[in-house]
C-alpha cells in the first residue's frame, strides 16, 4: 500500500481564471462522472438526512453538486475560497473563506466535501474534525482511495481523454494523499464512540464515507 503523502496541488496556484485552471476543473467534471460521484451523493443524502436539514458542501468549487442536490430539493449551501459562481440560486449561501478558519459550522447538521478531505494534512483533519463533530449528525465524502493500481490506471488513461498537464500533476498527487480502510473517520477523531461510519471502495478508484452521529 502506498504511504498517504500531502504535497501542493497546482490547481491550488492558478488563478481562478487561469485557461489551465478552466481546463483542469473540465477534466474534474470528467473525473467526478467516470466515478458517479453526484448521484452518489444524491442516493446517500435521500437516505440519511431528516426533513428540513441543511447541508454544507465544503470545497465547492464551480458549485456543480451543490446545484445537482439544490435541483432535488435539498437546502445546499456553498463553502470555498472561489467566488461565488455565476447563477448560483440567490436564497442559497455561499461562504467565501478557507475551510481551516470557517467559523460557521454551527447551523449545519450535515456537511458533505467531494474530492476535498485530501488535500488536508492529518493535523489539519484532526482539527476540522474538532469543529465538525460539535455540531454536525451526518458528514458525507467522495475521495481518492489510495493505492498503486489507481495510480497506475489514472496515468494510464488520462491523457487519452485530454487530460491537461494541471490534471495529470494534481491527479497522482490526490491519489498519494487518498484515503484506505477507515483513515478518514479515525482522522477526523470519529472513533470517539459518538458515530457509526461507513467507508467503501468505488470500482473507479473512489473511497467513500458516510459518517452519522449516534442518537
Amino acid at each position: 500500500m502506498l504511504k498517504r503523502t500531502c504535497a501542493p496541488e497546482l490547481l491550488d496556484s492558478l488563478p481562478h481564471d487561469h485557461p489551465d485552471a478552466v481546463h483542469s476543473r473540465r477534466d474534474l467534471r470528467l473525473i467526478n462522472r467516470f466515478m458517479g460521484s453526484r448521484p452518489w451523493f444524491a442516493r446517500t443524502l435521500s437516505r440519511v438526512l431528516q426533513p428540513g436539514e441543511r447541508v454544507l458542501e465544503i470545497g465547492a468549487g464551480t458549485g456543480e453538486l451543490a446545484r445537482l442536490l439544490q435541483g432535488r430539493g435539498l437546502a445546499v449551501d456553498g463553502l470555498d475560497r472561489c467566488p461565488c459562481p455565476e447563477g448560483w440560486p440567490a436564497d442559497r449561501e455561499w461562504h467565501r473563506s478557507d475551510i481551516m478558519g470557517f467559523a460557521g459550522y454551527g447551523p449545519y447538521p450535515a456537511v458533505i466535501g467531494n474530492l476535498i478531505f485530501h488535500h488536508l494534512s492529518g493535523d489539519e483533519l484532526a482539527s476540522l474534525g474538532s469543529s465538525l463533530r460539535r455540531s454536525a449528525r451526518v458528514v458525507v465524502a467522495s475521495e481518492p482511495h489510495r493505492r498503486r493500481l489507481a495510480r497506475w490506471l489514472f496515468a494510464a488513461t488520462a491523457p487519452v481523454w485530454g487530460a491537461n498537464h494541471v490534471t495529470l500533476h494534481d491527479g497522482r498527487i490526490s491519489i498519494e494523499a487518498g484515503f484506505s480502510g477507515d483513515e478518514l473517520p479515525l482522522a477526523l477523531g470519529m472513533d470517539d464512540g459518538n458515530w457509526d461510519y461507513s467507508c467503501t471502495i468505488g470500482a473507479l478508484g473512489s473511497y467513500r464515507m458516510v459518517s452519522i452521529r449516534r442518537p
